[in-house]
Parts: C-alpha cells; sequence; structure tokens
C-alpha cells in the first residue's frame, strides 16, 4: 500500500458537572483530560505530522488564562502534548494532586473543555504554525476561539474575497487561518449586537459580559460563515466563555460521531473510538449529519441544529475502504464484502486453478478485505466439492471422497512489512534498492514455478512502491503468476477534500490512459480536453462545470485500463506474469451503499470546487509536463 496522507482526526470532550464529581466517582479530576489523550491515541492513524490541545477553564478569575494551548510536530506529538501537560502536575504532593478545588483554582490544563486534534498535511505546508488548534485571542472570553478540523476547501480564493469585503486585511493565506478569522469576525458581531442589546436593557459593566456570555448564539455565527464553504469538512471550535460546537459539511463527505449523556459530551472522527474509550454500545453512539451542528453552550446545555440545507449524499467511500479503524462493525463488513466481491474475477485470471494458487494479502490494512476474499473462495471450493461429489453419486469411494474433502483455498502471509524508506537517502540507484526491502516475503510459502500468487490491497495509486518494492520482491519466490487485487475501484482523479491526491501525473490509472491513447494515436483527445478545460476555466462563471478528464478515460473499458497498467508494473527483470484485477463501482456501492462518495474513481465530485479543481490539475499537467518541449505535441 502506498500510504495516503490524508483526513485528520478531531477530538472533543466537555464535562457536564464540577471537577469534583469526577474526583468522588472516577478517582481523578483529570478525567476529562484522560478520556481526550485515549480519544486521541486511539485515532493516532488519522494523523502523524502534528497534534494540539487547547481547554478550557469556566472558572477563571480576571487577570488568569482561560485557555490553555499545547501543540508539537512529529509521530510522537501526541506523547509529547500530553507530556508537557501532565508534567504541569508531577511535582504535586499528593494531596494536592487529588484536590480537585485546588486544581481548577491554580493549575493549568484543569478545565471542563477540551479540544484536540491530529494532523496530516494535504497542502505540503508543515512546521508548527499549521499545526492546530489555531487561535484567536481578546479580552473579552466570548470573543476567544479556538479552530481545529478535519477539512479542506475548494474555494479559498471566496473566502478570502468574503473577509476582504468586510475591510479585513489576512495576514496569511490559508483555508484554516481564513475560517478562524471569518468566524472569529462573525463572533464579534454576534458579541457586539448582543452588547447593544442589554446596554438598551439597563444592564452595565460586568452584567452586560454576564449576559452575553450566557445567552450568546453560536448557530448564525457558524450557519452564515458555513455557507460560503465549498469543500468536505468537520469543523470544531470552543470559545473561551465555554461554548463548544462542531459542524459537518451538508454532503457528509468528512465524518463525526457523539456522545452524550448528564455527565460528558464526547465527540471524535471515529465511530468505535468513542465506544472503546467511553465503554458505550454502539446505539448509544450518534453520527453528526450533513449540514448539522452539535452545540454546547456554556452552561453545559447540549442541543443540535440544521445549520446548513443537506444536500446529495457524498459520504466518503475512501474512509471505509481505508482510513477509519476496521473496529467499527459496519466498516469491518464492508471490507469484507469488498474481498469477497472480487472473487470471480479473481477466479477468471487464475482460470479456476485454485489448488496450485496461494492468497494472501499487502500488510496491513487490506487484512479484512483479504478475509472477505478468503470467505468467497470458500464459499466456491463448497460449491465444487458439492458438485464432485454429486457427479460421483453412488459410484463415490471413500479414497475419492477424502481428496474431494482435502481440497482447500492455500492462504499465507507472503508479505510482511519490514522497514520504513528512509529520505536522507535521496540518490536515484540507492533509494530504488533501499524501496526494494520495505517488504519482506516468507520463503517457501509457494511452491516455485509451480504456484500463482495472488496478493489483495486496498488500493493502488501511484504504483510506484508496487513496482519498486512489492513486485520485485514477491518475484524472488518464483511463482508462475502474480495478480495483484484492488479492493477499491482505479483511482483516476485527484481528491480535494482532505485525501493528499492532487496531481494528475500521479495516478497510475491516468498515466495508463495517456499511453494508450498516445499508443493508438489519438493525442487529439488529450488536446481537446485540455482546450476545452481552458474554455470553461475562462467562462466559469456562465457555463456548467464539466469535468473534462473523463474523456481521457473515456474510450477504454476498465480492463483495457488495468493491462496496460500491468505492463508498465512490469519490466525486464521480472519473471512472473503481472496482472491486476480491480474493484468495480458497482461493487464498491453495492459493499459500501451509505458511503457513494466516489469522486476519485468516477470524476462526479459533489461540489462545483472539486470540478473546477480537477480541471486546474489536467491544465497544470498539460502545460507543466505533456507540452513540455520533450514532445513533440502541442496545443490547437
Amino acid at each position: 500500500m502506498e500510504q495516503l496522507k490524508h483526513e485528520c482526526g478531531v477530538a472533543m470532550i466537555r464535562l457536564l458537572k464540577p471537577l469534583e464529581y469526577y474526583q468522588k466517582k472516577y478517582g481523578s479530576w483529570m478525567y476529562g483530560l484522560n478520556k481526550l489523550y485515549l480519544l486521541m491515541e486511539k485515532q493516532h492513524n488519522r494523523g502523524q505530522e502534528g497534534a494540539g490541545l487547547v481547554c478550557v477553564k469556566n472558572a477563571a478569575k480576571a487577570g488568569e488564562e482561560y485557555m490553555f494551548r499545547e501543540r508539537a510536530i512529529g509521530n510522537g506529538a501526541i506523547t509529547e502534548i500530553f507530556d508537557s501537560v501532565y508534567a504541569n502536575f508531577k511535582s504535586l504532593p499528593p494531596d494536592r494532586l487529588k484536590d480537585p478545588v485546588f486544581a481548577q483554582n491554580e493549575l493549568p490544563f484543569a478545565g471542563e473543555l477540551y479540544m484536540g486534534h491530529l494532523r496530516y498535511s494535504t497542502t505540503g505546508k508543515t512546521g508548527l504554525s499549521y499545526i492546530h488548534p489555531f487561535l484567536r485571542r481578546s479580552n473579552w472570553r466570548a470573543r476567544n476561539l479556538a479552530l481545529c478540523g478535519n477539512f479542506n476547501m475548494t474555494n479559498v480564493n471566496e473566502i478570502f474575497q468574503d473577509l476582504t469585503q468586510t475591510g479585513q486585511h489576512p495576514r496569511n493565506f490559508s483555508d484554516t487561518y481564513f475560517i478562524l478569522e471569518q468566524l472569529g469576525h462573525r463572533l464579534d458581531r454576534e458579541a457586539e449586537r448582543l452588547y447593544r442589546l442589554y446596554e438598551s436593557k439597563g444592564f452595565q459593566n460586568l452584567d452586560i459580559t454576564r449576559a452575553i456570555e450566557d445567552n450568546i448564539d453560536l448557530t448564525n455565527v457558524i450557519g452564515k460563515a458555513a455557507e460560503t464553504w465549498d469543500g468536505g469538512y468537520v469543523l470544531c471550535g470552543v470559545t473561551g466563555s465555554g461554548e463548544a460546537f462542531a459542524i459537518r459539511d451538508p454532503w457528509g463527505i468528512r465524518t463525526a460521531f457523539y456522545y452524550a449523556d448528564d455527565e460528558i459530551v464526547v465527540l471524535a472522527s471515529e465511530r468505535p473510538v468513542i465506544q472503546t474509550v467511553m465503554n458505550v454500545h454502539i446505539e448509544n453512539v450518534k453520527e453528526l449529519q450533513r449540514g448539522e451542528l452539535l452545540m454546547v453552550s456554556s452552561n453545559g446545555g447540549v442541543k443540535t441544529t440544521q445549520a446548513l440545507d443537506p444536500k446529495q449524499l457524498g459520504a466518503c467511500s475512501f474512509e471505509r475502504i481505508y482510513f477509519s479503524r476496521g473496529s467499527d462493525i459496519d466498516i469491518y463488513k464492508e471490507r469484507k464484502k469488498l474481498g469477497e466481491n472480487l472473487v470471480e474475477p479473481i477466479l477468471r485470471k487464475i482460470n479456476y486453478d485454485v489448488a496450485n494458487t496461494v492468497f494472501s494479502f499487502i500488510p496491513n490494512t487490506a487484512e479484512v478485505a483479504c478475509y472477505g476474499m478468503l470467505e468467497g473462495l470458500q464459499k466456491h471450493l463448497d460449491h465444487q466439492k458439492t458438485t464432485q461429489i454429486l457427479e460421483k453419486g453412488v459410484a463415490l469411494i471413500e479414497e475419492d471422497l477424502r481428496k474431494i474433502l482435502a481440497q482447500r483455498i492455500r492462504s499465507e502471509k507472503v508479505a510482511l512489512k519490514d522497514i520504513k524508506l528512509r529520505t536522507f537517502i535521496a540518490e536515484g540507484n540507492s533509494r530504488n534498492d533501499l524501496a526494494a526491502h520495505v517488504y519482506d516475503i516468507t520463503y517457501g510459502s509457494i511452491r516455485p514455478g509451480e504456484d500463482n500468487l495472488v496478493v489483495i490491497d486496498d488500493s493502488i495509486v501511484r504504483g510506484t512502491t508496487l513496482k519498486q518494492s512489492i513486485i520485485s520482491i514477491l518475484d524472488r519466490l518464483n511463482p508462475r503468476k502474480i495478480v495483484f487485487v484492488s479492493s477499491s475501484p482505479q483511482i483516476r482523479y485527484p481528491d480535494y477534500y482532505g485525501i493528499d491526491m492532487s496531481s494528475m501525473d500521479e495516478f497510475i490509472a491516468f498515466r495508463a490512459a495517456i499511453e494508450l491513447l498516445r499508443d493508438r494515436k489519438r493525442e487529439d483527445i488529450i488536446i481537446n480536453a485540455y482546450n476545452n478545460a481552458k474554455k470553461q476555466q475562462l467562462r466559469a462563471s456562465t457555463v456548467s462545470n464539466i469535468n473534462f478528464v473523463k474523456d481521457v478515460y473515456a474510450p477504454f473499458s476498465d480492463e483495457e485500463i488495468s493491462v496496460k497498467m500491468a505492463k508498465m508494473l512490469s519490466g525486464p527483470t521480472i519473471r512472473a506474469k503481472i496482472e491486476i484485477v480491480y474493484q468495480t463501482l458497482d461493487g464498491l456501492h453495492a459493499a459500501c451503499p451509505n458511503h457513494p462518495g466516489d469522486w476519485y474513481f468516477s470524476g462526479n465530485y459533489p461540489t462545483p470546487g472539486g470540478t473546477r479543481m480537477v480541471n486546474q490539475a489536467f491544465i497544470t499537467y498539460m502545460e507543466e509536463i505533456y507540452m513540455q518541449p520533450a514532445s513533440e505535441t502541442t496545443p490547437a
């Protein structure tokens, strides 16, 4: 599997009781902080470039800090930020450490509201300044805002214009910063509206401030700003006066789940994380719906509201195939179904010769799909055995029966993930040689020269790891044929809603289609697609949004592209015949019926911004790669 950098992870906790309650019931006033650590650690898979957390202390006095933030970069960021937080408590004597009143009055990060974030960059920008939560400060608690999210906006320019039209002058150009300032501006306006309201009613000074904090309504603040957003998102925020919120995009592209009782409100990117950390039944964990806003007021009131009208469901199918933890019961079943769907095309590739075929998977994310594939193969073999027994009828003797029953599906752990490629080796040959050893193999797991080898992966994106590492190392086992199976369809298009797939030429399916068009002397199709994309770009406000990259794939069947890819992945040093089997779109939707978002496979983007950006990616490819002087092709 070529690791994809993808959507981030969020976690939020709001304690609804005083800290004394948790000290008495659970033995620690750090109950909320400890739960946040678990929520983040169990979502470690969602972000390994950095992590951050924010805590809000409701009972802080004037002159005392009430919002605390800790951030770190790197794969060990979760450990680092929590080590820093817990370091504030380590030197305390036991009686002080167990005193919730002392903690609330004196200690940092001893609060009622926590928000955490795990980051995977989809922009290429790295460093501590890009780690969430982002923080906007003010001397008025209600105007302080911390923001984090699992999102990517496709209309950053439009959001920028929305900001500048209000008279603001943003200091940098990023969607997170823009949204922070956009929401902050509307939060300021809401606070000013309430100030005028309560001043007109005779309130003065501190009484006005308290009335604002008790009555500020984030519904309009968030809903109005969100009307300008195009993208996939789950955005979470907290204010200095103790309000918390989370909103999901109206297409449902990104996911979030929450649990609430009379003690606590918990939100996370994945359902089983909440189930495990809170030890609650699946029925008690709710999914944040399309365009839905979850809010917790400063006094602990919990409610959901429809902030945005739901659009056509576009929940990300890659979330089910790869990104989310497979411990979710529905995801586990779906991944098994994805594997089972592929049994018939696999059997055709090996000419139904299961006796001389070993089945395996590329570790580690394709393991569940492999279980489904093996179950489907077993059903096929059971049917075959039944047919053989019935055909023998009364002539069946014990020796024949033993031979029939001895038939089995041969499954082995052929490949093992061994080392991580160290990027400090940059020289081509040395780097390629090292890449060939990222995986190790189990020698003796197949019969050299006799067996076919079928290996399933969850996706084949760029083909780089497959060609440089996996194929070469598996070929050492000397199989007759290697069939690579992808539990997802061909990835043909970039993603712009949180997955790090943005350049056309990184997709082996796209490169295969381009080569096929060249082979068949149909480069006119490529040029026409480019010209149409350019024309639409110039008239974006007056014409419909059409994905012209689809034209590149249109002349070919999925099988033709797969065959071309197999040739591209092979080479003179590879002895085994290479073949590829892909999931179909119909198979994907049958396995994951509630997550129809498939734009990276089909090119059907749920938002206008996605279609606009795929055309721009194609234009960039044409102008920077395809039409360089080395090519004889020039645009018509």
